[in-house]
C-alpha cells in the first residue's frame, strides 16, 4: 500500500520539489497551502506523515498541529515541522506541541526524504 504524505507549505517552489521527490519514492502526495486547507484535506485523507510549515497565512503550523493532536483519526499520523523558524525556543515549542521531528529551512530534499522514510519505518 502506498504511503501518503501531506505537504503543508505556502512556498510553491518548496512544495514542487518535495512533491516530486516523494512521488519518486512512491508516495501518494497531497498539497495544502495553509493550515485551513490542510485541515480540509484531513477530513477525507489520513496520511502517514504530514510535513508542516510554521509560518503560513490563515492557520499557522502550530495551530494546525494542536488541531491534529485533538483528532482521534490522526493519532497515528507523524508530524514533521519544516520551517525557517530555527531558534531553540521555536524548536522546543514545536516538539512540545507533539511534532515527531523539527527540520529547518534551508534544507536538502534528499535529507528530508530520508528523515521521513526513517520516521515511517
Amino acid at each position: 500500500m502506498k504511503k501518503k504524505i501531506l505537504i503543508v507549505d505556502d512556498e510553491p517552489n518548496i512544495v514542487m520539489s518535495l512533491e516530486y521527490a516523494f512521488k519518486k519514492q512512491d508516495f501518494e502526495v497531497y498539497i495544502a497551502r495553509d493550515g485551513s486547507e490542510a485541515l480540509e484535506i484531513l477530513k477525507h485523507q489520513i496520511p502517514n506523515v504530514i510535513l508542516l510549515d510554521v509560518m503560513m497565512p490563515n492557520v499557522d503550523g502550530y495551530q494546525t498541529l494542536k488541531h491534529l493532536k485533538n483528532t482521534d483519526s490522526l493519532k497515528e499520523t507523524k508530524v514533521v515541522f519544516l520551517t525557517a523558524k530555527n531558534k531553540a525556543s521555536d524548536i522546543e515549542k514545536g516538539l512540545k506541541l507533539g511534532a515527531d521531528k523539527y527540520l529547518t529551512k534551508p534544507f536538502s530534499v534528499k535529507k528530508i526524504v530520508s528523515e521521513i522514510l526513517e520516521l515511517l519505518t
